[in-house]
């Protein structure tokens, strides 16, 4: 299995696949309160079996070029992770998405991964525009948004119902062109974009 490097703190990016389903539950068990109060992930894994199944279907939608999932693990231990919600090549849009269990928030890890999987789909697969989806209550999230260059767009007012509260979705998204020119503007597009190779 391929680890991406994420920088000198013993950070790294993997494939994130059904075989690890009790190594991602036991992550899970961890952070179930901290992740779960924006997002699903937390209520989806409820015992190994269901995270397995979640696994599973996102396994199902890297088959299918539908999607795909990758975990951060931080000294060997898996600490969070970044996915394509969607990812419709022929279209040339996905969303992308990350979440994070509490002991390792607060070091840059979900941009820096989340901005190995952009290079890879803008670069690798063709795609136009990376849209990011957040509730507005979750500033962790849209500070990531931010952080990645993304534009804000707008927000969907009470479209999403979670916890028994309905929150106000924000769209934030970046376009080829704009992630290209800030990446080179950066001076780390060809370092991060030849890593990203690995990702298929």
């Amino acid at each position: 299995m391929f680890a991406i490097s994420l920088g000198d703190d013993g950070a790294e990016l993997r494939p994130l696949e059904p075989w690890q389903a009790e190594e991602y539950f036991a992550h899970i068990e961890r952070g179930r309160e901290y992740i779960g109060r924006y997002i699903a992930l937390a209520r989806v894994a409820s015992d190994v079996e269901s995270a397995r199944a979640f696994l599973q279907s996102y396994a199902d939608k890297a088959a299918a070029d539908a999607g795909r999932i990758y975990g951060i693990w931080l000294d060997g231990t898996l600490v969070g992770g970044v996915l394509f919600r969607t990812l419709d090549v022929a279209l040339g849009t996905c969303e992308a998405g990350c979440w994070l269990e509490p002991s390792a928030a607060g070091r840059g890890l979900v941009t820096r991964a989340a901005t190995v999987i952009i290079d890879w789909a803008v670069e690798q697969r063709g795609i136009h525009r990376v849209e990011w989806q957040v509730s507005s209550e979750n500033k962790a999230s849209i500070n990531v948004a931010k952080r990645l260059g993304m534009t804000y767009e707008g927000a969907q007012r009470e479209s999403y119902l979670y916890g028994g509260v309905r929150h106000d979705m924000e769209i934030w998204s970046v376009l080829a062109p704009e992630w290209r020119a800030r990446r080179a503007a950066a001076g780390t597009h060809e370092v991060l974009a030849g890593t990203a190779n690995n990702l298929a």
